[in-house]
């Protein structure tokens, strides 16, 4: 097989073409030289006869070469074949950085959905976590609170104790997730979700942790 074929991406009898085009431009074949028959450029490349005619085919339509029956293979013109070899450069450049590019692509798509992946396995993990050290409890509110008489935002309730209030028990009335502005009055009990260390927080705001068991319905 000749050297100086090129392995690209391209079909077998492109490859081929470019071969015999880069004998011709750097003067292996000369310009009014008859070359080969089709036979023996099949045998010399090792493919079909119909590659070889795609080939030169496409070497014909460039005006490189002139194909005579039953004579042979003449090269034409030395400075089509360079012409041609400088497309064919500029193609191959085009379809590698096309083929980088899609390469690229598939990578990016892959990291995309890997950083999905880890993204919703850290929530979760750190979901897992923040309820495993967190405990539920309930608390009361004193007359003397100075939480009476105002609402959660008005103490800044969970930047004071780190502590989420869940739900909030008025007499026989339930409120679930009360919202920021709520007006808390003495007697309520609050549904607390919070670090064990954040009941050494509500000391200063008179909330009194309660025994047992929190429930939680719905609102009334």
């Amino acid at each position: 097989m000749p050297d100086n074929l090129h392995q690209g991406h391209f079909a077998r009898y492109i490859n081929i073409a470019v071969d015999i085009a880069t004998r011709i431009a750097r003067g292996e074949y000369r310009e009014g030289q008859r070359i080969f028959g089709r036979s023996s450029l099949a045998g010399r490349y090792s493919v079909s006869p119909e590659t070889i005619r795609r080939a030169l085919a496409i070497l014909e339509e460039r005006g490189i070469v002139e194909l005579h029956p039953g004579i042979g293979v003449t090269v034409q013109s030395k400075p089509n074949a360079e012409n041609y070899l400088a497309e064919y450069g500029q193609r191959q450049i085009l379809s590698d950085i096309q083929r980088r590019l899609n390469q690229y692509l598939d990578e990016r798509s892959r990291l995309d959905n890997e950083i999905v992946r880890l993204t919703d396995e850290l929530l979760d993990y750190t979901f897992k976590m923040a309820t495993r050290l967190q405990r539920i409890q309930e608390l009361r509110v004193e007359p003397d609170s100075p939480l009476a008489g105002k609402s959660l935002e008005d103490v800044q309730f969970r930047a004071r104790t780190g502590g989420t209030v869940l739900a909030l028990q008025r007499h026989a009335k339930e409120i679930v997730v009360p919202e920021a502005h709520t007006i808390i009055q003495a007697g309520d009990v609050l549904t607390v979700i919070a670090p064990p260390e954040a009941v050494e927080h509500t000391q200063d705001l008179h909330l009194t942790l309660l025994t047992g068991p929190p429930q939680i319905t719905s609102n009334q």
